[in-house]
């Protein structure tokens, strides 16, 4: 777990490529004729439909192949993640978890990053929430648009239906500390934009099951704001 926390700190503090940089095997005459070829939804969308027949199998092969571009890899590992990674018997999943936690470490796509952070804990909640869970609440902050909005749909996902004070502590805490850094920032703030409109969305659903009483631990600029 304590290489995990590194891996983590490098995934969310480290270098990515250019985002609107793509990999060769992931342009084709299509999306450039379309105009999908400047549109990382499009292209991600178009590979997941693509890969939506293939068998788990396959789809391993393509997320443990190095040479796999990035968007092809984040498709088969959405597909991976929405048909097969709730029917992984437990004594599969130490290889799974192997293959996408290599993957995790060697690919510098946020788009790869968010989905293999979201299967994990898909795979093994107890094990992956806290450390995926922060790493996906850091990836709302990335300036890809897409990136965001992948994170936070994965963060809504993940915390639908659950009412376990644990988890919702650990969505609480992070929050908290993330906040408290902007303050200074939010104090000047009336109409929260997008990400922070999120961001308060997921804190009201921890401070539901934890209490009203956590109130009193956040700055009062974001309680201005709820």
């Amino acid at each position: 777990m304590k290489n995990l926390y590194f891996l983590l700190l490098f995934l969310t503090l480290g270098p990515t490529n250019p985002l609107w940089a793509q990999d060769k095997d992931d342009i084709n005459q299509a999306d450039i004729t379309s105009g999908a070829i400047f549109d990382d939804k499009a292209l991600l969308e178009g590979y997941t439909r693509k890969y939506t027949d293939a068998s788990r199998d396959i789809l391993l092969a393509m997320i443990a192949d190095d040479s796999l571009g990035s968007y092809k890899c984040t498709a088969a590992v959405r597909v991976f993640k929405e048909k097969y990674a709730n029917k992984v018997l437990s004594k599969e999943k130490p290889k799974i978890l192997r293959i996408l936690i290599r993957r995790l470490s060697r690919s510098d796509s946020p788009f790869v990053q968010v989905e293999i952070m979201h299967t994990l804990i898909v795979l093994d909640r107890y094990q992956y929430f806290e450390s995926m869970v922060h790493a996906l609440i850091q990836k709302m902050d990335h300036y890809n648009p897409v990136v965001s909005t992948m994170a936070y749909e994965d963060l809504l996902e993940t915390t639908k239906g659950s009412l376990y004070s644990r988890e919702a502590r650990i969505v609480f805490e992070t929050l908290r500390k993330t906040l408290f850094l902007s303050r200074n920032r939010l104090k000047n703030i009336t109409t929260p934009n997008q990400n922070l409109r999120q961001k308060l969305d997921l804190l009201r659903w921890a401070i539901r099951i934890l209490g009203t009483q956590e109130l009193k631990r956040l700055p009062s600029e974001v309680i201005n704001l709820l």
